[in-house]
């Protein structure tokens, strides 16, 4: 089963699957019903047997309904009604839509712009956008057409410049949204530069917003016009739109209601009928909106615990011994605070030789997650690193984004840890995984189908065709597993990735990043909180508090016998299956907030055995007679 393959098989189920939700959505039937009475006659009007609106015959005025050639009657001047409410739509509908669609795109660069391109931009684009908002936007219309002058075209620009801001201010705060997302990091980890990443990644998820804002807008937009008609400044004699019919009308109600009545409901017919579909049309561009998801999901639930045969191609070449494949010295990672930047990871310091199985543990906050996209020059905005990250040999904080996109995807992969925010919501598996094959324009070490079964999915039927919402958690997470490993990655960085997988799963992609880093060679770093797996998978453990690496030594020794007294509570906390009798231990107190101002040993106000000497100085971590590292004055000795 390839990439290519499914895509073309899925061509007709991308279409069938979203028109079928559009068929079952009431609401949506009901605005097309409504639109298609006015859109239909309005688009078909030059071809239709209808008299010239603008034709007045005195003669002929007020005409009752169903009068000889007159379905609906004449008005003041003895034009044809029918025909000047068609024409009228038209007009209205050709001036909204026009309005709209320049207020949206508009709208749309300023706020991609304010969201993508840093303070300083959106400082200014957004300021210029309030200045517009403190004016009622029918006023700042109002405005325009008076310094332009009066006109259906003056008007539709007028409209459009007083919609800008609202567009401008809801693409920057979905834009924003977007950009912290994981699969935009995922994009970026997979070597895509910006943008790709705004053209495949940002735009797509912000076409059901735009869209719904669009469709929203546009009713208000056929009423903004129409206001301005009803009080002279739109259609000027002898055009006409459904406002200016309407202001005419208005003379007549208590005499003639029908010349004012009849304009006024196709004004309501047609905004109706746009917001009915709108709605619809949003549930037709955003698959999340689908009500068989939650079917698809228990379908995907039922294949987790299917076995799975493992296969692909062999790694990379070997390192030269005694070259460690990443070397972290001195790492800080800084987290901005309300009086400035705060210290969240200090002093990191670690080596990972090629093949080898690292864990990195700790409490939830210490840091684990900052350390490993640091690693990655992955950081989130409003958070600054320091120190060397050298990746075979290369300096990574030297290196620009171009260099870093290279590498990224390429030679060191990341598994997040929430695989559901990770994976594009907009599109099929299938694509996703083909498209990161091809990230850095060179088909990857593994094909699709060696990807789906080396993850445990290939019994998943149509898995390919499907979106990530239509998957289990454990199928999410084993394809966010499956893109990280899709070039054969030398460093592969997993966070809590195996936490939505079941007993059985989990075991499958243990043995299979063990097989990875034992047969080919790859380095593993392994985040997690789960220390029956890191004393299944790891040969090291790495283990932080508070932002400090409090002990660093082979997974054997430390799990028998920690050193430091913070590790010995964490393996005092944690449950033995077959051992209910087992006390669990608890610690007092909580870990420093970051940039808190600590004097001494950062696991002091806890620690049951403190000492004066503990509080005067952080201690250095220093290696022991046994090899391991540990953080401690007075270490743990055998027997304690």
């Amino acid at each position: 089963m390839s990439t290519d393959g499914s895509s073309a098989a899925g061509g007709s189920g991308r279409l069938a699957g979203p028109l079928g939700r559009l068929r079952r959505h009431p609401g949506a039937l009901a605005g097309l019903g409504l639109l298609a009475l006015v859109l239909v006659p309005a688009v078909a009007a030059p071809v239709l047997a209808l008299p010239d609106p603008a034709l007045t015959a005195p003669a002929q005025r007020m005409l009752p309904p169903l009068s000889a050639g007159h379905v609906l009657g004449t008005d003041h001047l003895g034009r044809d009604l029918l025909s000047r409410l068609v024409w009228g739509a038209r007009a209205s509908i050709a001036v909204g839509a026009l309005a709209t669609l320049i207020a949206a795109l508009a709208g749309a660069v300023l706020g991609l712009a304010a969201a993508w391109l840093g303070r300083l931009v959106d400082g200014l684009v957004m300021r210029g956008v309030d200045v517009l908002m403190a004016f009622p936007y029918l006023l700042l219309a109002l405005a325009i057409v008076a310094a332009l002058g009066p006109g259906l075209a003056n008007a539709m620009l007028a409209i459009a410049v007083a919609n800008v801001p609202f567009f401008a201010r809801a693409v920057r705060g979905a834009a924003l949204d977007i950009r912290h997302q994981d699969y935009i990091a995922a994009a970026r980890l997979a070597g895509h530069g910006e943008p790709a990443i705004l053209a495949r990644e940002v735009l797509p998820n912000l076409a059901p917003t735009l869209l719904l804002l669009m469709t929203t807008t546009l009713g208000w937009m056929v009423l903004e016009t129409a206001g301005l008609s009803f009080l002279g400044l739109g259609a000027q004699p002898p055009a006409a739109d459904l406002g200016s019919m309407l202001g005419e009308g208005r003379e007549f109600l208590t005499t003639y209601p029908r010349v004012a009545v009849l304009p006024g409901l196709v004004i309501l017919v047609l905004v109706v009928g746009i917001n009915l579909v709108g709605d619809g049309l949003r549930d037709l561009l955003d698959p999340r909106w689908s009500p068989a998801g939650s079917s698809a999901q228990r379908q995907g639930a039922k294949a987790d615990a299917r076995r799975v045969a493992v296969g692909g191609d062999a790694g990379d070449a070997e390192q030269p011994d005694g070259l460690p494949l990443l070397s972290v010295r001195g790492l800080d990672v800084d987290v901005t605070g309300p009086a400035g930047p705060l210290s969240a990871v200090a002093g990191v310091d670690v080596d990972l030789r090629r093949g080898e199985r690292v864990a990195l543990v700790g409490e939830s906050g210490c840091g684990k997650t900052l350390t490993a996209l640091a690693l990655l020059r992955l950081l989130p905005a409003g958070t600054a690193q320091r120190g060397s990250v050298r990746h075979d040999g290369t300096e990574l904080m030297a290196l620009d984004d171009t260099a870093l996109r290279h590498l990224r995807g390429r030679r060191l992969a990341y598994v997040p840890q929430e695989p559901l925010t990770a994976l594009d919501p907009l599109f099929r598996v299938g694509f996703q995984i083909g498209e990161t094959r091809r990230a850095h324009g060179t088909e990857s070490a593994y094909a699709t189908a060696a990807l789906v079964r080396m993850v445990g999915l290939s019994a998943v039927p149509d898995l390919l065709r499907r979106f990530p919402h239509e998957l289990s958690g454990g199928q999410r997470q084993r394809v966010a597993i499956a893109l990280a490993l899709a070039h054969g990655p030398d460093l592969l960085i997993a966070d809590e990735a195996t936490t939505a997988l079941d007993v059985t799963v989990q075991r499958e992609i243990l043995a299979l990043l063990r097989r990875l880093c034992d047969e080919q060679g790859r380095a593993l770093l392994f985040v997690s909180h789960d220390l029956a797996l890191v004393a299944a998978l790891c040969e090291r453990v790495l283990v932080m508090y508070a932002g400090r690496i409090v002990e660093d030594a082979a997974a054997s020794d430390l799990l028998r016998q920690p050193a430091h007294p913070y590790t010995a509570a964490l393996l005092g906390a944690t449950p033995e299956l077959g051992q209910p009798q087992k006390t669990l231990s608890v610690l007092a107190g909580e870990p420093p907030a970051p940039g808190a101002r600590v004097s001494g040993c950062r696991f002091a106000p806890r620690c049951p055995r403190v000492q004066p000497v503990c509080r005067s100085a952080e201690p250095e971590l220093v290696r022991t007679g046994d090899g391991r590292r540990v953080r401690c004055r007075f270490p743990l000795e055998d027997g304690a």
